[in-house]
């Protein structure tokens, strides 16, 4: 319990950190780990489950055909260290074809939804250990002591590995493989590029709940930090960046407005935006590629008979 609640204290304190540096920025702009607190999460929840959003049901019947494939590619008896646990459904999947797992570590910032999950699975799983770490992945962090140090291996699905940009990406895959160690593996999904009205129809739904998705980083800054942003002067969103490769996802201003937050002023004019998320697209080779550049051996690749997500199973190297 000490932990949560430190972790809780220093997330607020880089909560504020990131919200006054970026909103002072010449070009608006938050990190998007910032869109996943507990009401975040519940939204991110809905959004895997509308018609627009192939990723997650398209990775699901990946992981559903091939799950026995990639359970022998973490041999037997692993520790399992999944990255942006979130929900964990597709964990669940992959836990029911492993061979007698040793432990679960999920991985994940939002603290209160990731103990939802971890109740579920205690139940759905009794028999396995989970320790849940409650961390910002995306910047360099340790294993706790009490996680058995081996055999590891390491699971991150729904291609968030592409909101990183590619430094922090190369740096996220070297973190992976240090915690690992040199027999690890790794089990990685990441969505392909395709047309443009598709990817933008993902991200930008009918019913608006990526909408609101985006607009609850707004409401989050008023409940934690004090903020006045009035949520109706910002729309959301959705625009493709083919220099990048990239979705991005920005908040609009609708209206000349200046807001506070935590004892500072930002003005906005009309049309400017804040930059809250960037989803990039990879193809086949490009990503094997920076694997293998980021200390990984690519031994399978498994996707859909459309090509619109990809999984990899990597190895580390030496």
């Amino acid at each position: 319990m000490l932990d949560l609640v430190e972790s809780k204290l220093g997330q607020h304190e880089a909560f504020r950190a990131d919200v006054l540096a970026g909103l002072s920025k010449e070009r608006k702009a938050l990190p998007s780990r910032w869109l996943y607190d507990q009401r975040g999460s519940e939204l991110f929840e809905e959004i895997t489950l509308l018609d627009e959003y192939y990723l997650t049901r398209t990775e699901t019947a990946i992981l559903r055909d091939r799950a026995g494939e990639m359970a022998a590619l973490y041999g037997d008896g692993i520790v399992l260290l999944e990255y942006g646990a979130g929900a964990a459904i597709k964990s669940e999947i992959l836990i029911d074809a492993l061979r007698a797992p040793l432990f679960y570590a999920p991985i994940d910032i939002a603290a209160d939804f990731l103990s939802e999950t971890i109740e579920r699975f205690r139940d759905r799983f009794p028999d396995l250990p989970v320790r849940p770490i409650i961390t910002d992945f995306t910047v360099d962090f340790d294993i706790p002591d009490d996680v058995p140090a081996r055999p590891r291996a390491a699971f991150f699905p729904g291609s968030t590995l592409g909101n990183l940009g590619p430094s922090d990406a190369c740096a996220l895959l070297r973190r992976m493989r240090a915690h690992v160690g040199r027999k690890g593996a790794a089990i990685i999904g990441v969505d392909l590029r395709k047309d443009v009205d598709t990817l933008i129809a993902a991200y930008d739904d009918k019913q608006g709940v990526t909408a609101a998705f985006n607009l609850n980083l707004v409401a989050r800054i008023n409940r934690e930090l004090k903020g006045n942003f009035a949520l109706e002067n910002f729309a959301h969103e959705a625009r493709w960046n083919e220099r990048e490769s990239a979705i991005e996802m920005h908040l609009v201003s609708l209206r000349p407005q200046t807001a506070s937050v935590a004892g500072s002023s930002f003005a906005f004019l009309k049309g400017e935006t804040v930059h809250t998320e960037t989803c990039r697209k990879f193809d086949v080779a490009g990503f094997a590629f920076s694997a293998q550049r980021c200390g990984w051996r690519v031994d399978k690749v498994w996707s859909d008979p459309a090509q619109l997500f990809a999984v990899f199973g990597l190895s580390a190297e030496g």
